[in-house]
């Protein structure tokens, strides 16, 4: 068993990382940048000035904002002005009503929103929001690195010095949050962890202090079962249980993993009110990371705790991969994601860590280099990728098999493989994400 000390900062990293979203994160980081920009000007803002990060843009132009059957970021950021509260962190669209949406439409008809490109920062993850009121009176917040990180008063952005409207208080989710000394200790703890580590705490920590992640599993799988109701994006999760995906895939575990994953990111990216556990700032992360081992350790016959340490396993083991990767990159969340739901699935089949560390190589010699074209309906489709993939990559670790080191990117050191895959998504891809936004600004 690892330290206590250590047990605790690693709780508290998890419980960061893994908190309630409503849509999107990355418009809804924009409408909470906007909510706490409006909260400090103190009236409904006459004019609304967004300044956005490539990849902000690039993930939000094009899903469904919850509750309003619109889609990208001029009625996320109206709704976040006239409703939005960012004490709700990721949830801050959650009392929007059709009355609402209705005034959101006409606060965009009326031009009071522009939105540009922030061309001035590095940060893969930022978004600035200037708001005024008809005065010309302006108020800003600005979100930087993690999707609830307020930068306002963070030197290294240049940013104005701390005053009584400039708390020092970076975090606003759910989850409940510290200030600048905290955020930093949680990010001294990713950066310290390994997957031998991750494995040791998820199998050994007392069970208590890890049941919080069930609710992770309780969360996603409703969103699955609730999206069967309507026809949500593509319709994949359930094109998958109809007799036509019955009758091609089976109707077995594989089939049922793929279906109650795809489900819940379709009725996600199209943007119905149905709240997702989320993981490192996305909710697609979140679903792709819990709905695989919830209904592999459903029909597998898995006890409670076998569940829950395979549930922390596959979180964490996402948590530490995002820590090197970074929040955003041109790499698709899902192998990440699916890379943890692999190692937990590993941990269901009765696999030990070098089991583990088998199915992490089968997964970075397998997905690295899908790409991020944005968040959208068809991320089920790679969701589904992700997660197929996931479930190949545990049998052939189970068998004993797993990818050499003569072979591409991995390395004997599985660790190292992490970086290997970290390395490729968060820089040499770096003109892949260029090119990406390029073709999709120009279409």
């Amino acid at each position: 068993m690892l330290p206590d000390h250590l047990r605790q900062d690693i709780l508290a990293l998890v419980r960061q990382q893994v908190v309630p979203a409503i849509g999107c994160t990355e418009p809804i980081c924009v409408a909470l940048a906007t909510a706490r920009a409006t909260e400090r000007l103190g009236t409904l803002p006459a004019r609304i000035k967004a300044r956005l990060s490539p990849n902000i843009l690039k993930n939000a132009m094009g899903v469904g904002i919850p509750g309003t059957g619109m889609v990208g970021l001029p009625i996320a950021i109206a709704l976040g002005a006239l409703v939005g509260r960012s004490a709700y962190g990721l949830e801050v669209l959650r009392d929007s009503t059709p009355a609402d949406v209705e005034a959101g439409k006409r606060f965009i008809d009326e031009g009071r929103i522009a939105i540009a490109l922030a061309h001035d920062t590095t940060e893969k993850l930022y978004v600035e929001v200037t708001v005024s009121d008809e005065t010309g009176r302006e108020e800003r917040a600005t979100i930087a690195r993690e999707h609830t990180k307020f930068v306002d008063c963070d030197s290294s952005f240049g940013t104005e010095p701390p005053s009584e409207n400039c708390p020092l208080t970076p975090h606003v989710s759910d989850a409940g949050s510290g200030g600048n000394e905290q955020q930093s200790h949680d990010s001294d703890i990713g950066a310290r962890l390994n997957l031998r580590m991750v494995y040791d705490f998820a199998t050994t920590s007392p069970i208590e202090e890890l049941a919080f992640i069930n609710e992770a599993g309780t969360i996603n799988m409703q969103a699955s079962a609730l999206s069967l109701k309507g026809n949500y994006g593509h319709s994949l999760g359930k094109v998958l249980t109809r007799p036509l995906g019955r009758g091609i895939m089976g109707d077995n575990i594989f089939s049922h993993i793929l279906s109650a994953t795809s489900s819940a990111c379709d009725a996600r990216m199209a943007g119905a009110m149905i709240p997702v556990m989320s993981n490192s700032g996305s909710g697609n992360q979140g679903i792709c990371a819990t709905n695989p081992v919830m209904v592999f350790a459903g029909e597998n016959h898995n006890t409670d705790e076998e569940l829950t340490r395979a549930l922390m396993l596959s979180h964490l083991t996402a948590i530490y991969i995002k820590q090197h990767l970074g929040t955003l990159s041109a790499l698709c969340g899902c192998v990440v994601a699916s890379t943890g739901s692999a190692c937990g699935i590993t941990l269901l089949m009765g696999g030990n860590y070098d089991h583990v560390a088998a199915a992490v190589k089968n997964m970075i010699a397998n997905l690295t280099g899908m790409i991020c074209d944005g968040a959208k309906p068809s991320c089920a489709l790679k969701l589904t990728s992700g997660v197929s993939t996931a479930v190949l990559s545990a049998m052939l670790a189970m068998q004993g098999e797993c990818v050499s080191s003569v072979e591409g990117i991995i390395d004997d050191c599985v660790d190292k493989s992490i970086r290997n895959l970290a390395e490729i998504g968060k820089n040499a891809m770096n003109e892949t994400d260029r090119k990406v936004l390029d073709i999709m600004t120009s279409k």
